[in-house]
């Protein structure tokens, strides 16, 4: 999801209507058909056959047996009995319990589906549980059941049910993606809690394609959003791993809040949350539709832009057009003119077939290492081999490819792929030589453009000369650092600050007696893709209230960024940590102006606007004097200023999110400007606006957004004070930045200031008016508040 599983928030809980009364239990001796259906007793689930997808005068429904959310108006399938064995015929299905005491689905007088378990009594029921977990059990005895759904899941975990292996019966509960959201077949990708206790997914159950990395006692290593520190956790999580059983389950405070965490149809874990109209995703793993194995298919380009954009390479088209829709992109391409493969020697097979070379990629997989001294030999090795497709020839050698070519990802540095085509194809592309390869959108352009701002500085500084790490981090430009001397000045990466979801910091020194921050990226393709983000935001661009960067290192597989170092750490530190030094009122209004005006500065001094889409405490920093710094540019976005908004995936941190993400619209600066009236709320009350003590008990009054608008409108802002500050404040500038912050946290983003504006208001240039209650705020207090 970000995360694999659950960040389940009091911002985003529901209130639905209860449903009328409907039977949990099936005996023998009835039978479910049509649209009747067993709905558990709490509302929340339903058990019946289903037809998704719409009916066209020229085909017939599947139907399938599922259960799914009854209080969903969106058809959304938790569980699917027979995906594999979908019922066509006209007939309507049954579902009962059979002679044997088994639970069957029975149509045009054949079995498609039947529990197959091994019953030793005479009478079972089955039952539809609160949990949505679908049982069959003794009819005189309800502690002995025979076969469960959560035994059997099908791509969703719901919470109560457990994912992980029985050691000693050898039964794995593991999730397997649908096919599409139509077909409810079994997809090629999987998702399973190893032995060891980490969860991994896997394409065709064989290539690993992410890990979750070990449990810690309180969530699992590699997804930092399950702590309570990266968001809004209102779960209980569970991990067992011992002699007879390894697994993971959670379970949801709020029981109103309906969360769904499933493998998608693209292999991405997916966590997400209906709010009254639409689901809305709140996080991803992994965060980039390219980390998935295949994501794509054979022969394609998976660009590394926000949303997943898979185009065939050159002299290749859509194997199979149905399957390039939205919901599965992985048909793959196939070749327009066949190879030349008669034999012959190698100056023959050479006239007729030739290559075609795909710059700035990541190459794939399961290549072929070959003995070969000039990138000629490897080419010729390749044409002599008819199932060759593709070779490179770069620092590591020569290699080459068989069949078909999977995960090439574009956006990669110095990578080249040179593709086999027919002679004929090849003349075809010359004569229409206009564009690229692929097509890459604008925001890769300008990290193109970014990056090759930083090569030029590193050509003119001497092509990583050795006395680099001697250079005053005070001059022009930035500095590319060798990898040996980044070891050296961080003691080989000793000290950690802290880390991310993109890596580690280290706290590190020049031989000037500079401090330095170094952050090391990790992972190839995030960790590139954060690199290149950084360096084309604040490697160019400078403020006071801009961390800056000083310089990177790019060497092979290895990409850091230097910073310089803030002694004082990140706002957070201060705000919520028992060991963090008390910001008195002074301190935190320098702070609060400071970061607006980086803001600003981001969205109106630079040439192009830069929306940073994660503001947040963690990503504020504060040198010496504590003046604030604003840091990590990786998720941010570039806004030309020909264009007014941008449209991208979801991001950013659970509790700093404004609205408009939910409905997936373009996004404008609006964004940070939500951010920031969140982060200023907690620079008033020293609390989290997304703990625990937000939500303790479901007291939805008590969030403390909904206390400040309320207490601002009766006049009442000295409660809302952090109480460490023991009174010591103006009272004047508390209602005046309690209103700041309310006028940016408003739903629509016309209503919020813009940062411009807002530092008006702190400097007391402008007046901001009384802000009235967001009608999101309003809705989750049931408007009780409404004015």
């Amino acid at each position: 999801m970000r995360p694999l599983l659950v960040l389940c928030g009091l911002l985003f809980s529901l209130h639905t209507p209860s449903c009328s009364a409907a039977t949990d239990t099936l005996s023998r001796g009835h039978a479910l058909a049509g649209d009747e259906r067993l709905v558990s007793g709490n509302g929340k689930f339903a058990l019946g056959f289903f037809q998704p997808g719409s009916r066209s005068s020229n085909n017939t429904l599947s139907s399938y047996l599922g259960i799914w959310f009854n209080k969903v108006p969106k058809l959304t399938p938790v569980w699917t009995a027979n995906g594999d064995n979908p019922i066509t015929n006209p007939t309507l299905p049954e579902l009962m319990i059979s002679g044997d005491g088994n639970l069957v689905v029975i149509a045009h007088g054949t079995v498609i589906w039947s529990t197959q378990s091994n019953i030793t009594t005479n009478g079972t029921t089955v039952v539809l549980l609160d949990s949505g977990n679908l049982v069959l059990r003794s009819s005189s005895n309800t502690s002995c059941v025979f076969w469960q759904s959560f035994d059997h899941p099908t791509d969703t975990f719901l919470p109560e049910a457990k994912i992980g292996q029985n050691k000693v019966t050898g039964l794995n509960r593991r999730l397997v993606s649908r096919k599409n959201s139509i077909d409810q077949a079994s997809g090629v990708y999987s998702s399973e809690l190893g032995l060891d206790g980490i969860f991994i997914s896997l394409w065709n159950s064989s290539e690993r394609y992410w890990s979750s990395g070990e449990w810690n006692g309180k969530f699992f290593s590699s997804i930092l959003e399950m702590s309570a520190q990266s968001g809004f956790v209102a779960c209980n999580y569970t991990f067992v791993n011992n002699d007879q059983e390894v697994y993971f389950s959670y379970t949801v405070l709020d029981e109103s809040v309906i969360i769904q965490n499933f493998l998608d149809v693209s292999g991405q874990w997916k966590t997400r949350i209906w709010l009254k109209q639409d689901w809305m995703t709140l996080a991803l793993q992994p965060n980039h539709p390219c980390d998935v194995y295949a994501a794509c298919g054979p022969f394609t380009v998976c660009t590394e832009d926000e949303n997943l954009l898979c185009s065939c390479m050159k002299g290749f088209s859509v194997r199979s057009p149905q399957d390039w829709g939205l919901e599965d992109t992985r048909g793959g391409c196939i070749r327009n003119t066949p190879l030349n493969c008669r034999g012959g020697n190698k100056t023959e097979i050479g006239m007729t077939d030739k290559f075609y070379s795909l710059p700035r990629i990541t190459l794939p997989e399961n290549g072929k290492s070959i003995n070969a001294m000039s990138a000629k030999e490897c080419a010729d090795v390749c044409l002599s081999d008819c199932s060759c497709t593709a070779y490179s020839y770069g620092k590591g050698g020569c290699t080459v490819w068989h069949g078909e070519l999977l995960n090439v990802v574009a956006g990669g540095i110095g990578e080249i792929l040179y593709l086999r085509l027919a002679a004929k194809e090849l003349q075809s592309l010359k004569r229409k030589r206009g564009g690229m390869i692929i097509g890459v959108g604008t925001s890769t352009c300008i990290v193109s453009f970014g990056f090759m701002f930083l090569i030029v500085l590193w050509r003119t500084r001497g092509k990583w000369s050795s006395h680099t790490m001697d250079n005053d981090h005070g001059g022009i430009g930035v500095i590319a650092y060798r990898y040996v001397d980044l070891q050296r000045a961080t003691k080989n990466f000793s000290k950690k600050l802290g880390e991310g979801g993109f890596g580690s910091v280290f706290k590190g020194c020049l031989s000037n007696s500079v401090d330095i921050a170094v952050k090391r990226l990790e992972g190839a393709r995030q960790g590139e893709k954060q690199f290149r983000t950084e360096v084309s935001s604040i490697g160019i661009i400078q403020h006071v209230n801009l961390v800056r960067l000083i310089g990177f290192c790019c060497e092979g597989g290895r990409r850091l960024l230097v910073y310089e170092h803030m002694p004082n750490c990140s706002l957070d530190a201060h705000l919520f940590q028992s060991q963090g030094t008390r910001l008195y009122w002074n301190v935190r209004c320098q702070i609060a102006l400071g970061v607006a005006r980086g803001l600003a500065y981001l969205h109106h001094g630079c040439r192009d606007c830069i929306i940073h889409c994660d503001i947040k405490p963690q990503n504020i920093l504060l040198d010496a004097s504590f003046v604030p710094k604003i840091a990590d540019f990786g998720m941010a976005k570039f806004l030309g200023r020909d264009f007014s908004r941008v449209l991208t995936t979801m991001r950013g941190t659970i509790g700093y999110l404004a609205p408009e993400w939910i409905s997936g619209i373009a996004i404008t600066s609006k964004v940070d400007v939500y951010g920031y009236g969140m982060v200023l709320l907690e620079i008033i009350s020293g609390k989290r606006n997304s703990g625990k003590e937000s939500s303790s008990n479901s007291d939805h009054a008590s969030y403390f957004p909904v206390q400040v608008v309320h207490k601002l409108l009766n006049g009442d802002v000295a409660s809302l004070v952090d109480e460490n500050l023991h009174g010591d404040v103006n009272l004047e500038e508390v209602e005046r930045v309690c209103k700041v912050a309310c006028w940016c946290i408003q739903d629509s983003e016309f209503d919020r200031p813009t940062m411009v504006e807002v530092v008006q208001f702190l400097e007391g240039t402008l007046e901001p008016g009384m802000p009235p209650m967001p009608r999101l705020l309003d809705s989750i207090i049931g408007g009780s508040y409404s004015t």
